[in-house]
């Protein structure tokens, strides 16, 4: 069972260890593209740029059997690469899930943890932008999950898409 919590700061480790294994399991599938090749806990740019992460929203942090299994960062939008939505809004600055346990509604138990949050804070926009490139597996994943694609951007060479959905 998939529980969701308030993370802090300490998670970093946890955090970086996540994105080790996605890059490793997109490398495996040929789509580098994504997030490159190095696990990102050996660059420490993208290390900085994790604990930046965590200076942009809340992280809250999906554990199956008490061991962590996702996170979500939940905050304002990137303002450097995604356009002002017109109105108040919650974004997903971060959706992150382990890829050992793929299949077992991480994803979807975080992005209910962000509507349950946008509707505490009155608001009815929640949005959230992904890698656009390759197969569109990605943008697919978010459309199941209820959102809708909207803008397409392109930022120092990535491709991307942004999704939006209305909360009732």
């Amino acid at each position: 069972m998939t529980s969701v919590r308030l993370g802090g700061r300490d998670e970093v480790p946890a955090l970086l260890a996540m994105f080790d294994e996605a890059v490793a399991w997109l490398a495996d599938r040929g789509s580098q593209d994504q997030w490159g090749a190095l696990p990102w806990s050996q660059d420490p740019a993208r290390v900085d740029g994790v604990r930046g992460l965590l200076d942009a929203g809340d992280l809250w942090i999906a554990e199956v059997d008490g061991a962590v299994a996702g996170a979500t960062v939940l905050g304002e939008r990137p303002p450097e690469h995604v356009p002002a939505a017109g109105e108040p809004e919650l974004y997903v600055r971060l959706l992150l899930t382990s890829r050992r346990l793929a299949g077992r509604g991480i994803g979807a138990a975080l992005l209910e943890q962000a509507r349950a949050q946008a509707r505490r804070l009155g608001v009815a926009l929640l949005r959230v932008d992904c890698w656009g490139g390759g197969d569109r597996k990605l943008v697919d994943y978010y459309v199941r999950a209820g959102f809708t694609p909207t803008e397409t951007f392109e930022h120092r060479g990535w491709p991307g898409q942004v999704l939006e959905q209305r909360l009732v």
